[in-house]
């Protein structure tokens, strides 16, 4: 019954344990000595796929409309789950825009700190405003954003070009790796003489998800060298604002009722107030650049141009580690290809831990979410492996293998710290996946060794029973999973004590990776010469009584069996599109065709699968509204992004056309110049035109995008 997916993935080379050991002296990261003659052709190739990388970029036509230019966001990150982001337009539109927002206790603790600059040029003797404020009235004042000539994006660095009669004023914003430091350079292109400019520092101090209204609050704001010292309160976290050469001058006055438009939509409080806290006045001559600095370093460097050179070479790094996984994969490539990989280095983030001080983990998605269990696997293969970076991927590996509880994956990792939550049945399972593509790509018999007890472990836990009534049952070797008010699968949306989408029961797409996570311990065992023969004779069990998920009338899959006390749940859902895009299918090839088929059918927009079928009871086209009205919607339709990587895999195995699996991809990927710029999101909605929502940037957005390129990329006919 099972049928390995040998058209799109390479099988793990047969090799003996002895074998598998000795290559723990390799490590996987090491690449072989090159000749100066490739390195030189490598050098050119990599310096012309950073040239595509400015592809993202508008003029007046965006630009000087308020409407599309705000509804289209940028975003960077630090590496440590810190980040700045905004609009084209450069008005704050949510509660998770600003110039800073520091991770405190990284990679989580994230605290709005510095919002913005209200940014004033005086040439010619008339006064410009760069910036945009909507305030509660209605008013928007000023209105900077008509001064924007173009916005494009740099590699993930987005760039304003303001043009001020015959001046021309360049802005770029980025934030230096590894520090809650964000740089704001300024610098004058062209112009007939001297420009003045004052930049007003409007801060905070708020956990992310808040809001202020500050009353009488009163900061301490200090003078230092080159500006001055923010404390907000005792206890806080001081932070800094500076700019060499200016003349800074504190202040102390809050604006009050700023207006926040995307809050609005989403029901949520929508103004705020922000705290003038420095004044910066600066001169700048034609050639010339000024850099404001905001950062929690007392130390933090005020270099601009050496700052900004570090982030380029960060980049340009980042591509030639693509571009050294296949050369040939990287020509071929489409121009929003190079441009995701990048997006996906914006996802991963360090967790040190006692035992693994350099851990890394992965931020599920920007702007609220935090690093989550089941994200992080799913997304693991391409944000890591598909871009050349499988020593990233192994330390994420093994600082997640620290936190499994009860043979459980943490589900999510509290923004605030604490301990974990484990309220996941498919995090676990994703663990393997995630394990048997790290070893398929490197052959890290050493990383291997070290995982296999844990997983182990995790297997007899499913099938002794752990929390939540996980457990195999005897009768199939299927695992059951659930109780009363709880939410274990992905389709996790859950409106107050209500679980929108409980799936009690036998869930497809959960046996599928069991039975994956089986086959995944049979073959390591194999490798490790370790008793596996319980492990393929669970699996062959498991499935062979798959077949209850088939759905005669409907000729696709059940999407839970064995619900308690009710029918088998046969709303069409996408879940069963991974029991055809994972490695080992317990579906005939007819069946596997017929769910591709029904999915391509019924499910399938330009930017993902839905959640559900139109037509079926429950279904909302439309993502809108308070968080009752969105988390009601979020898995009745709304389409997912990630979803479109299993599909167009599941859609290769079937028909083998590689040209066809791409053109699949290419709607989304080219929505990097959409929503958040240079990234992908969350969800849609079902209904066309297809409206984006949800989180900006998501890693398994990203990372199943990449995946999928790299494994089309790879195939080969038989």
């Amino acid at each position: 019954m099972a049928n390995r997916a040998e058209k799109t993935r390479n099988k793990p080379e047969s090799q003996t344990a002895a074998e598998v050991q000795s290559r723990s002296a390799a490590s996987p990261e090491k690449p072989p000595t090159k000749s100066p003659r490739t390195t030189r052709k490598k050098a050119a190739s990599t310096t012309a796929i950073v040239a595509q990388n400015s592809k993202i970029k508008f003029g007046r036509e965006v630009c000087g409309n308020l409407e599309t230019a705000e509804a289209r966001e940028w975003i960077v990150t630090n590496g440590i789950g810190g980040f700045a982001s905004g609009t084209v337009a450069g008005c704050v539109t949510r509660r998770y825009h600003g110039l800073l927002v520091a991770a405190l206790q990284p990679p989580v603790g994230r605290t709005q700190l510095v919002t913005g600059l209200d940014e004033i040029v005086r040439y010619g003797g008339v006064d410009c405003s760069l910036s945009t404020h909507q305030w509660a009235s209605g008013v928007v004042d000023p209105k900077g954003f008509l001064n924007i000539e173009s916005f494009r994006l740099e590699g993930m660095t987005p760039v304003w070009t303001y043009a001020l009669a015959d001046a021309l004023l360049e802005k770029r914003i980025w934030m230096r790796h590894g520090e809650n430091t964000t740089y704001v350079e300024y610098s004058l292109l062209r112009a007939s003489s001297p420009i003045e400019m004052e930049l007003k520092a409007l801060v905070n101090y708020r956990d992310f998800h808040a809001s202020t209204h500050a009353s009488d609050w009163r900061m301490n704001i200090n003078p230092v060298q080159d500006g001055v010292q923010v404390i907000a309160f005792d206890g806080a976290t001081p932070f800094y604002l500076k700019c060499a050469g200016a003349v800074c001058q504190p202040q102390h006055e809050w604006y009050r009722s700023y207006f926040l438009p995307v809050e609005k939509e989403r029901g949520l409080d929508d103004q705020e107030d922000l705290l003038f806290a420095a004044s910066f006045r600066v001169k700048l001559k034609v050639g010339t650049s000024v850099t404001f600095v905001g950062s929690t370093l007392t130390e933090a460097g005020l270099d601009g141009s050496g700052a900004r050179a570090e982030t380029t070479a960060r980049e340009t790094k980042l591509l030639e580690s693509w571009h050294a996984e296949s050369e040939k994969i990287a020509a071929e490539s489409p121009a929003w290809q190079p441009q995701l990989v990048l997006a996906a280095d914006q996802f991963i983030v360090k967790r040190s831990l006692p035992q693994h001080p350099d851990g890394r983990s992965i931020i599920a998605g920007y702007h609220w979410f935090g690093d989550w269990g089941r994200d992080t696997m799913i997304a693991l293969p391409g944000l890591t492996l598909a871009t050349g970076r499988a020593d990233v991927a192994r330390q994420i590996l093994l600082a997640y293998a620290e936190f499994v509880d009860g043979g459980m994956l943490p589900n999510n990792f509290p923004d605030a710290g604490g301990q974990p939550a484990y309220n996941s049945v498919d995090a676990a399972l994703w663990f393997f996946e995630a394990v048997r593509q790290y070893f398929a790509v490197t052959k890290d018999g050493r990383t291997l060794l070290q995982l296999f007890p844990t997983l182990g472990e995790m297997i007899d836990a499913h099938v002794k029973g752990t929390r939540y009534n996980i457990h195999v049952d005897p009768a199939d070797g299927l695992l059951f999973a659930g109780e009363p008010g709880v939410q274990l699968t992905w389709m996790d949306a859950k409106v107050g004590d209500l679980v929108v989408t409980p799936r009690v029961g036998k869930a497809v797409e959960v046996n599928a990776l069991w039975i994956n996570a089986l086959e995944t311990m049979a073959e390591f065992a194999r490798l490790l010469a370790r008793p596996g023969g319980g492990y393929e004779k669970l699996s062959a069990k498991a499935q062979k009584n798959f077949q209850k998920f088939w759905n005669e009338e409907r000729a696709c899959c059940f999407d839970v069996i064995d619900v308690p006390s009710a029918p088998n749940d046969a709303a069409l859902r996408p879940n069963q599109i991974l029991a055809v895009s994972l490695p080992v299918s317990p579906l005939t090839e007819e069946q596997q065709k017929s769910v591709v088929d029904v999915c391509a059918q019924h499910l399938l927009t330009s930017y993902g699968l839905r959640s559900l079928a139109p037509g079926e009871p429950g279904y909302q086209g439309h993502y809108a509204g308070g968080p009752k009205d969105r988390d009601a919607a979020y898995h009745q339709g709304t389409v997912w992004g990630w979803l479109l990587g299993p599909f167009v895999l599941a859609h290769l195995r079937v028909y083998g056309d590689r040209a066809e699996a791409v053109r699949f991809l290419e709607p989304l990927g080219i929505s990097v110049h959409m929503y958040g710029l240079g990234t992908l999101g969350e969800i849609f909605e079902g209904d066309a035109p297809f409206m984006p929502h949800g989180a900006i940037a998501q890693a398994w957005t990203v990372g199943e995008v990449l995946r999928a390129m790299r494994e089309i990329q790879n195939y080969r006919e038989l």
